[in-house]
This record gives structure tokens, C-alpha cells and sequence, in this order.
């Protein structure tokens, strides 16, 4: 499996689940309606377990542009890549996100609130406060991705570790620190789903928030770079 394979296929992996539980949650008549945040947070990590399990021998599991633009600034990758695996990224966010409409298809038309669809596909605060938000998108991308530079070694990436650890980190986020803005975390997670909520034919759709949109973006790269910075300066 080439790298840009495996990461786009990881990436999907994790929207699969990720976007899938928020879908269970959230949609009406589903199984798991409105059974909560806990059953999100777990539902996201499981999505991290099982990319990263994937994807690790082929590409190193980044799954998330903030990491991979993180370990090319700390030199664990080559430059070069860089385009491949956040390309790569961007679509496996974006397959996983609409294979979700389509398993969920019946119950996105019997959900009237636009809101909570938009919320299967993208993260929205509930106070509004950019400079805040922005603030609580690089925390929570900067301790993510910390860890992942030292669970990781140089030759093989987070492939050098069981990708549990991995997920117990985004649990642990999401549990602490995912109240704010919902913890994109990840460029890729956050924008490729948000496209894909613009140009599905969703019977109940909203905006899309594009005046938001870069927070997510622009959060988690800022957290993924400091994260490498502070990592040269202490290693």
C-alpha cells in the first residue's frame, strides 16, 4: 500500500466512525439517538484506533495535516511528502464523511434540525469567540500532537507504537477539552466534510459557516507546528 493510500484510507477510516457516531447521536429514529457525549468522544477514538492500525506500516499513521506538517518541521519525514499525505488526507476525510450520508441517508431525511446535521460533518463552538476558539484548537492539537513526537520514532513514524495509545490521547481530549468548539483538532477532519456538507443534496441543510471554517484550519496547524518547535527546543 503506497503512503498516500494509506493515508487517505486511514483518514476515511476515522470519519467513518467519527462522523458515523455523531450521526447516531444526533439523527432521529437511530439507535443510539441522543445517547451522548461520552458515546461521541469513544465512538472518535475508536476511529483513531483503527486508522492508525491501518494505515501504520504503510505512511506512519499522520492522519491529520497538523502532524505531518509537525514531524516534516522536526525532520521525521521528508518535505517532499508533505503535499502527498495532506492531499491524501483531505479525501479520506471527505470519502468517510459521505460514506456516512449514505449509511445514514434515511435519517438525515427524517432530521429537521440543520444544526445537528451540520454537526455530523463539522465543528461549530457553542460560544462563539474566534480568538478563544482558535486558542482552544491549538491546545488541544498542540498536546495531541507532543505525544505523537515522542511515541513515534523517526524511521517509521506512529508505526513504531500499538496505535492504542494514540487513541487513548484523542479520548482524552475529546472528554476534556472537547466542550468549546467540539476539537477538530484536524485540518483535514474538520474542512474535507465541511465541503462535502455544501454539495450534498441534504433535504434539511443549513449554512455551511464558512465564516468559521478557518478556525478549525488554521487552530490546529498553529498547535501542530508549536508542538514541533517545542519539541527541537527540549529534545
Amino acid at each position: 500500500m503506497s503512503p498516500f493510500i494509506a493515508e487517505l484510507t486511514g483518514t476515511a477510516l476515522i470519519m467513518i466512525f467519527g462522523s458515523g457516531v455523531v450521526a447516531n447521536v444526533v439523527l432521529d429514529k437511530t439507535k443510539g439517538n441522543d445517547s451522548g457525549w461520552i458515546v461521541i468522544t469513544f465512538g472518535w477514538a475508536v476511529g483513531v484506533f483503527t486508522g492508525v492500525e491501518v494505515s501504520a506500516p504503510y505512511s506512519g499513521a499522520h492522519l491529520n495535516p497538523a502532524i505531518t506538517l509537525a514531524f516534516a518541521l522536526v525532520g521525521k519525514i521528508e518535505p517532499n511528502l508533505i503535499l502527498t499525505y495532506i492531499s491524501a488526507q483531505l479525501i479520506g476525510a471527505m470519502t468517510g464523511s459521505f460514506l456516512v450520508w449514505i449509511a445514514y441517508r434515511k435519517h438525515f431525511e427524517a432530521t429537521s434540525d440543520t444544526r445537528a446535521i451540520k454537526a455530523i460533518f463539522c465543528t461549530e463552538p457553542n460560544i462563539r469567540s474566534y480568538a478563544d476558539n482558535m486558542m482552544t484548537e491549538i491546545i488541544g492539537t498542540f498536546v495531541l500532537t507532543f505525544a505523537c513526537l515522542y511515541m513515534a520514532k523517526p524511521e517509521v513514524g506512529l508505526g513504531a507504537i500499538s496505535a492504542l495509545p494514540v487513541a487513548l490521547v484523542v479520548l482524552g481530549l475529546g472528554l476534556s477539552l472537547g466542550g468549546p468548539t467540539g476539537y477538530a483538532i484536524n485540518p483535514a477532519r474538520d474542512l474535507g466534510p465541511r465541503i462535502i456538507h455544501s454539495l450534498l443534496p441534504l433535504r434539511h441543510k443549513g449554512g455551511n459557516d464558512w465564516s468559521y471554517a478557518w478556525v478549525p484550519v488554521a487552530g490546529p496547524i498553529a498547535g501542530g507546528l508549536l508542538a514541533g518547535g517545542i519539541y527541537m527546543l527540549i529534545k
